[in-house]
């Protein structure tokens, strides 16, 4: 046992046991990395659905109200008690508001003793109204806003309370203040408004930027009970159905409603439209404004000097295509005598002078036809070459091909590769074009185009990525 040497122990190596599953799993691991690596490598192409719509184009405009209006003066000194409901038409002769000479007759309205004054359904209607449109259309950047809702609550409510008080009147004049009220009737025919702006006069021809600034703007609300001495301003009347909206805009969108004559407006208070009619006006300053004339609806706004609208465009319609889609393209173009059906199929082509041994022949060329005009056609440019000769079918006249034009179209990729197609734009603004529809070489709604027309070649074979 001594002298035996010491024991060598070799370590065994299993063989390797290949079996069908690690050679799937071998199979999959190389697929999806050759997948990877060409995902990466390989040119993306991303489609767009074409679409039907319209641009989400800067059309909403703050607008400045001018409207027929007469300022009435007060004849006489006294506290001014309002009868009229702001808003109500009335005629001439009707009460509107009458001067208390005492401030008595607010005494009499607060005790009461015209009897129990309840606010009819339509008149709680009013008043949510007002509150309802106030709280859609307040801005915190503008808080002066939340005075004049105030004052314009106080008020509808204070000729609201009063309205029972005219059915009264008799019995008012009886009391104890006979002779010390005096009943003031309208001068004319229309609205009543109970606040002023000083635009009450203001014209086309008076328009500035600083007078459609709405910072710059200043409304004194009337109110009821109020203190007013002889020859101030009480009330005014809107006597005219007839009224305009001011914007400012520039040369090209005037030229555009100008052409127009008259334009469909949407009033953004209460989503009613109506049409103007469009007069333009430009000031010493080089300012433009557009005037557009309504005839009705007046009444609704007659309390607004500003007034917040949407021009709804027709010419805005169509088919909607990104700007990243839109590629120029040169043609060739050819008289439509020269241009014939043949060869093998029903396809258009041309046919076109070659020379075999000095002879010459004629061969027939496919050529895609990409838009036309009363007497020629665009033809595709990768089938013809400048100074190809084509001949005219029964006829030994010639052509030599030489004039080019360009067109705006999209790719198409309907059939798996990229076909030009040409498109009319009518309108565009920095991210969408409108494009005309149903024409005869363009582009139907949803059809696909690749989004960057960048990214491809005409005739290209698309593997669609989105």
């Amino acid at each position: 046992m001594a002298n035996q040497g010491p024991n060598k122990i070799t370590k065994y190596r299993r063989p390797l046991n290949l079996n069908i599953g690690m050679v799937i799993f071998a199979v999959i691991f190389v697929y999806i990395v050759i997948c990877v690596f060409m995902y990466f490598t390989t040119r993306h192409v991303v489609w767009y659905q074409v679409t039907a719509g319209t641009l989400s184009t800067n059309n909403i405009y703050k607008a400045v109200a001018l409207r027929d209006e007469i300022v009435v003066l007060a004849d006489d000194a006294g506290y001014a008690n309002y009868f009229a409901r702001e808003g109500s038409k009335v005629a001439v002769g009707d009460l509107v508001y009458a001067v208390d000479e005492t401030g008595k007759l607010s005494d009499y309205i607060t005790a009461g003793s015209a009897g129990e004054n309840t606010l009819s359904e339509a008149d709680l209607n009013d008043l949510k109204t007002e509150i309802v449109s106030f709280a859609h259309s307040f801005d915190s950047r503008s808080f002066s806003s939340v005075y004049d809702f105030k004052y314009d609550m106080e008020g509808m409510v204070l000729k609201l309370s009063n309205y029972s008080i005219v059915e009264d009147i008799d019995a008012i004049q009886s009391s104890g203040l006979s002779g010390l009220v005096k009943q003031c009737t309208a001068p004319a025919a229309g609205i009543v408004i109970y606040s002023m702006d000083g635009y009450e006069d203001l014209t086309l021809e008076d328009m500035t930027a600083e007078r459609m600034d709405q910072k710059n703007y200043e409304k004194v609300q009337l109110l009821g009970n109020a203190l007013v001495g002889m020859g101030s301003p009480v009330y005014k009347l809107s006597t005219n159905e007839d009224w305009s909206l001011v914007i400012q805009v520039d040369k090209e969108r005037e030229q555009q409603l100008l052409d127009a004559e008259y334009v469909r407006v949407r009033f953004l208070k209460n989503q009613e439209t109506s049409w103007g009619q469009v007069e333009s006006y430009t000031n010493e300053a080089g300012e433009i404004f557009v005037k557009l004339t309504f005839t009705n609806s007046m009444i609704t706004f007659c309390n607004d000097r500003f007034v917040d609208i949407e021009l709804i465009l027709e010419d805005d319609s169509g088919l909607k295509i990104p700007n990243s889609s839109i590629v120029e393209k040169e043609f060739f173009i050819v008289p439509k005598d020269y241009v014939i059906q043949g060869g093998n199929s029903s396809k258009f082509g041309v046919m076109r002078e070659t020379y075999e041994e000095g002879i010459a022949t004629t061969e027939f060329v496919e050529t895609t036809i990409y838009n036309e005009t009363e007497k020629e056609y665009y033809l595709d440019d990768t089938t013809l070459r400048i100074g190809d000769y084509l001949i005219k079918p029964d006829s030994e006249e010639k052509y030599a091909c030489s004039k080019r034009g360009s067109l705006i179209g999209v790719y198409n990729i309907n059939k798996g590769y990229a076909d030009f197609k040409q498109v009319n734009i009518l309108y565009n603004n920095d991210e969408y074009s409108i494009v005309q529809s149903n024409t005869a070489y363009g582009l139907n709604v949803y059809d696909y185009i690749v989004l960057d027309a960048s990214t491809v070649s005409e005739d290209e074979l698309i593997y669609q990525n989105n």
